[in-house]
C-alpha cells in the first residue's frame, strides 16, 4: 500500500436511518399545509366573493405614501414593507442594545436594561397605539404641518423599536455564550474593548444567533397586523375595509387569513433553509 493511500483519511460511515426516523424527518407538516392551501386557493378562485376580497386586499383602490414620494398600492406589499423595514430597525437598534447590555459601563448597562424591560413590559399593540395616536400627533402639533413623520411611518417605527428589545436579548445571549477567554486574548493583543467586540466577539456571536433572529422575522411578520389599528393599509386593515363596505366578514377575514398563511409558510421555509445551512457550516 502506498504512503498516499495510508495517509488518506477514511470516509465517515453514516448510520442509515430507520423507516420511522425517515418519516419523522420528512416535512409532512409542510406537505399537508401546502396541499391545504392549494385546495383552498382553487376553491376561493371559483367563488366570486372570495375573488373580490382577495383582489381588494392585494390591490386596494387607493395608494399610500411611505416616504420620499414612494407610493404603495398593494395590501400585500404594505405588509412586506412594514415587516422588512421594522425588522431592519430592530436588527440594528437591537444590536446596539445587546452590546450595551453586556457592557461593564454602568450607565450603558442600566440605560439599555431600562429600555429593554420597559418595552418588554408594554404590549406591542399598546406601544403602536401610543406612538400612532399620542407621540406622532404631539410632535406634529409642536412642529406644525411640516412634520415629516406620518402615522404609517410612526407605526413602523413603533413596531421596530418594540422588537428591538426582544432582539437585544437574543444578541446578549449570543455574546455571553462566547468564552470570556476570547475577550481576554483579544485585549492581550492590544485591542480595545470595542475593537475586540467588533472583530472577535460579535462575528462569532452573530453566527450563533442567526437562527433565533430568523425565527423572530416570522413572528414580526405576524405581528405586523397590529399596525392596522392606526389605519396602516396592510392585509388586515384592507380586509376590515372590505368587510365594512360589503358586510361579507366570512370572505374578507378568511381571505386575510389565507394570505397570512401563505406568507408565513414562505418565511418559515426560508428560515428552515437558513437554519440547515448554518448547522451544516458550523
Amino acid at each position: 500500500m502506498s504512503a498516499k493511500q495510508e495517509g488518506s483519511p477514511k470516509p465517515a460511515i453514516r448510520s442509515r436511518l430507520t423507516f420511522s426516523e425517515q418519516m419523522r424527518h420528512f416535512p409532512w407538516w409542510a406537505v399537508i399545509m401546502i396541499t391545504g392551501l392549494a385546495i383552498a386557493f382553487v376553491a376561493m378562485m371559483g367563488n366570486p366573493q372570495y375573488r373580490d376580497a382577495l383582489n381588494f386586499i392585494i390591490r386596494p383602490p387607493t395608494s399610500t405614501e411611505m416616504a420620499f414620494g414612494i407610493d404603495v398600492r398593494n395590501g400585500l406589499m404594505m405588509t412586506l414593507v412594514t415587516t422588512v423595514v421594522a425588522y431592519l430597525i430592530a436588527l440594528i437598534f437591537g444590536l446596539f442594545l445587546g452590546v450595551m447590555r453586556v457592557s461593564k459601563n454602568p450607565i450603558l448597562f442600566h440605560l439599555s436594561t431600562l429600555y429593554v424591560e420597559l418595552m418588554r413590559g408594554v404590549p406591542m399593540l399598546v406601544l403602536i397605539i401610543w406612538i400612532g395616536f399620542v407621540v406622532v400627533p404631539f410632535l406634529r402639533l409642536q412642529a406644525g404641518d411640516n412634520f415629516p413623520l406620518s402615522n404609517v411611518q410612526g407605526a413602523i417605527l413603533g413596531l421596530g423599536f418594540g422588537y428591538a428589545a426582544y432582539l437585544a436579548e437574543v444578541y446578549r445571549s449570543g455574546i455571553e455564550s462566547i468564552s470570556h477567554g476570547q475577550m481576554e486574548a483579544a485585549r492581550s493583543l492590544g485591542m480595545g474593548y470595542f475593537q475586540a467586540m467588533r472583530y472577535v466577539i460579535l462575528p462569532q456571536a452573530i453566527r450563533r444567533v442567526v437562527p433565533p433572529l430568523a425565527n423572530d422575522l416570522v413572528a414580526l411578520l405576524k405581528d405586523s397586523a397590529l399596525v392596522s389599528v392606526v389605519a396602516v393599509p396592510e392585509i388586515l386593515q384592507m380586509a376590515r375595509l372590505y368587510v365594512s363596505r360589503t358586510f361579507r366578514a366570512f370572505e374578507g377575514y378568511n381571505s386575510a387569513a389565507f394570505v397570512y398563511l401563505v406568507l408565513t409558510l414562505i418565511f418559515i421555509i426560508v428560515v428552515r433553509l437558513i437554519e440547515r445551512r448554518w448547522r451544516s457550516n458550523a
